[in-house]
């Protein structure tokens, strides 16, 4: 293992279909195992808003961070999708953002709304406090993303993506402790990384009990326009979250306070194979050149590596 690693300011990742994408503060690159087999490489300069002094505005960040990367995902989760079908349509401008929306509106249903009306009606039913229904909302929402995502995980495709998603995080913490960025080397580098999205997602639950419960008993249509209305709110909470704790991993209080969202991402990773590994590598170095180049600055040469699996190097948004 080398002893000398590379401190970038910002970076994470993201699974697409047979590719990774990885980002830093200035630059992404979308590496994607094309049909013949050859490894294609996409970049990109970060710009706008993202390098705006929003995004470091605390509670505020975690909003723009988290809608850029949206729309960066869903961008070049439909480019590696035309590349394993052969064909050129682009989601971008106006009909980028009427699918972010579309999907956010159905995500917000059956995850928010319908355990809420659920819960009202078991209030109703039964005559339970407020909080007791919130905590029955909450225990139907975890419930409905897990089995969602379970199921989901078991279709061979998605099996293939949770496959990168597992290599994008092996890649970092293989990075993060300076290791060489060799297929066989990462390999043996953990599949959990503290900042992963399936953590921002546990953590948006639980904190959705605890907001909810301060909103009180309502009626069931002002209940319903609260669940909406505080979903930035718990955005904002959970990211801050999440980036303190990826923050304070060499607390043994943290550490333990972060294995529920690591055993979660058991459910969204898998074991990749050293062509997979292949990838994820190929996307994290050709983002780290890239990064070099455009603020040289933003790179500093240390001789101090973390711990082996340490992660807590994502700052925009959790993947």
């Amino acid at each position: 293992m080398s002893t000398e690693k590379l401190k970038l300011s910002s970076y994470g990742g993201q699974a697409l279909i047979e590719g990774v994408l990885m980002r830093g503060k200035y630059a992404l690159v979308a590496a994607m195992r094309a049909p013949d087999g050859q490894i294609i490489l996409e970049t990109e300069e970060l710009k706008g808003i993202y390098q705006s002094g929003f995004s470091q505005v605390p509670f505020l960040r975690g909003l723009i961070l988290l809608w850029d990367a949206l729309g960066l995902g869903t961008r070049y989760l439909t480019r590696s999708a035309n590349l394993q079908s052969g064909e050129e349509e682009k989601i971008e401008g106006v009909s980028l953002y009427l699918t972010l929306a579309a999907s956010l509106a159905i995500a917000i249903g059956l995850f928010f709304l319908t355990p809420a009306a659920v819960g009202k009606a078991i209030q109703n039913l039964t005559g339970i406090s407020s909080f007791a229904m919130n905590l029955i909302e909450g225990i139907l929402r975890l419930g409905g993303v897990v089995l969602y995502i379970w199921a989901i995980g078991r279709v061979p495709d998605i099996q293939r993506v949770f496959a990168y998603h597992g290599a994008e995080h092996k890649t970092i913490n293989a990075f993060e402790a300076g290791a060489d960025l060799k297929p066989e080397t990462v390999k043996n580098f953990p599949l959990e990384h503290p900042r992963c999205g399936t953590s921002f997602l546990l953590t948006l639950i639980v904190l959705s009990v605890l907001v909810f419960s301060l909103v009180g008993n309502l009626p069931f249509g002002f209940l319903l326009l609260s669940r909406v209305l505080l979903i930035p709110v718990l955005a904002m909470l959970a990211y801050e979250y999440i980036r303190f704790t990826a923050n304070h991993l060499d607390h043994p209080f943290i550490r333990w306070m972060i294995r529920p969202n690591l055993a979660l991402q058991s459910l969204t990773t898998r074991e990749p194979d050293l062509d997979i590994l292949e990838v994820s590598i190929a996307s994290f170095n050709a983002m780290l050149e890239l990064e070099k180049k455009l603020q040289p600055r933003a790179i500093h040469p240390t001789t101090e590596p973390s711990p082996a699996g340490g992660g807590g190097g994502y700052q925009n948004p959790p993947e």
